[in-house]
């Protein structure tokens, strides 16, 4: 079992979290390395919890089905449960953010695609539609609270949950 963990920097917001529901999934995006030969797939993998895929020889399904293209084993990953909601905290505390069951293959770095969401601290306010930039950070106004609020020194880390 794996876990993606998130600390960040919330400036008037909390429960910082990927827009995720079935009507609007969340993509998330990783680079994959086999466990039986250590080859990393030169390009970025997408899952989502909504989708389920056949593995071959009728093993059932899961999330994301992949076949190393250097020892030709089938690996396979299940997304465990909802994004958990990051909370604001001072200082920021690393937090699991998403688990998953990998069978065969590991992620070893995740791309914040997508889009996020958050609720003002003060306000209440929903904030969606939040897209982190190329340095991993997000500025908005928060009206009813009268302030500046974002997102800033955002760390990805996976690690064994």
């Amino acid at each position: 079992m794996l876990a993606l963990t998130v600390s960040a920097d919330l400036n008037g917001v909390t429960n910082f979290q990927p827009t995720d529901t079935e009507p609007e999934p969340f993509y998330y995006t990783f680079k994959v390395q086999c466990t039986s030969c250590r080859e990393v797939h030169d390009k970025w993998v997408s899952i989502s919890r909504f989708e389920n895929h056949e593995m071959s020889g009728s093993r059932g399904e899961a999330n994301f089905v992949w076949k190393c293209k250097n020892c030709k084993r089938e690996s396979s990953a299940q997304i465990r449960s909802a994004p958990s909601p990051y909370p604001l905290s001072s200082p920021p505390k690393r937090q699991n953010l998403l688990q998953f069951d990998c069978r065969g293959c590991e992620f070893v770095e995740f791309r914040p695609d997508g889009h996020w969401q958050a609720e003002g601290a003060k306000s209440g306010i929903k904030f969606t539609d939040i897209e982190l930039d190329e340095s991993g950070e997000w500025y908005d106004y928060d009206e009813k609270a009268g302030d500046e609020v974002g997102v800033t020194g955002v760390k990805w880390e996976i690690r064994r949950a």
